[in-house]
């Protein structure tokens, strides 16, 4: 048994019996957030460099030892500053010791805090002990989301909802179709004013859809 916790923004938290996984780790400067930086992490992924997202991976490499998996140029980025890092391609299936992440497509930018470019932005399929986690990383509804249904076949889909930098609501409602998910859990919102949500309109947009919709606050999760 595993278990899937939000750390808040689009940060989550993986923990197996021996892997303890990070995405996206927004922490320290997210006054929302909510994690125990004690707990065991071995891999920390990050799907494009912008500071909401690249967050604390650098730091808590560091510190840790834990590798950071991200697009080839956003890896090499935090491999000069000092981080342990893995450089991947959109497409290509990595295999780990819980199992294995994909690095596909979103429509989205990325360049680091810095402004140095960072590749191209990605979401990120994880299969975790026979249960697929698609985070949608910072996307938009595009056409790639049927491939998801058609190929790759998700359990739960992370996606975000705050509009302005990333889908609104309805194009949320839309991708949860498209992508065909059992469990949908809503990310990406409320963080700040830019990215204000009704969380409980989409909730309800998807349950007339008969999708399964968990809203997760901070430091809650689900087991899987």
């Amino acid at each position: 048994m595993a278990t899937l916790t939000y750390i808040g923004h689009s940060a989550f938290y993986i923990k197996t019996e021996n892997n303890g996984i990070l995405i996206d780790p927004f922490i320290s400067q997210n006054p929302k957030a909510k994690f125990d930086e004690n707990s065991l992490i071995t891999d920390i992924f990050v799907t494009h460099g912008h500071g909401d997202h690249l967050g604390d991976a650098i730091s808590l490499s560091r510190k840790t030892k834990a590798q950071i998996t991200a697009v080839f140029e956003l890896a090499n980025y935090c491999a000069r500053q000092g981080a342990f890092a893995n450089g991947a391609g959109i497409g290509g299936k990595l295999k780990f010791s819980w199992g294995s992440a994909k690095f596909l497509p979103a429509f989205h930018s990325s360049s680091t805090p810095d402004d140095t470019y960072a590749g191209m932005p990605a979401s990120i399929l994880f299969d975790i002990d026979g249960t697929k986690i698609y985070h949608a990383g910072d996307n938009c509804l595009n056409q790639e989301m049927k491939t998801l249904a058609e190929v790759y076949k998700p359990d739960i889909a992370l996606l975000p909802v705050g509009s302005h930098f990333t889908m609104d609501i309805d194009d949320a409602v839309i991708a949860a179709k498209w992508i065909g998910a059992k469990k949908v859990i809503p990310m990406h919102y409320n963080t700040f004013g830019l990215i204000e949500a009704d969380i409980d309109d989409f909730k309800s947009k998807l349950e007339k859809e008969n999708i399964e919709t968990i809203i997760l606050n901070p430091s809650e999760g689900i087991e899987f």
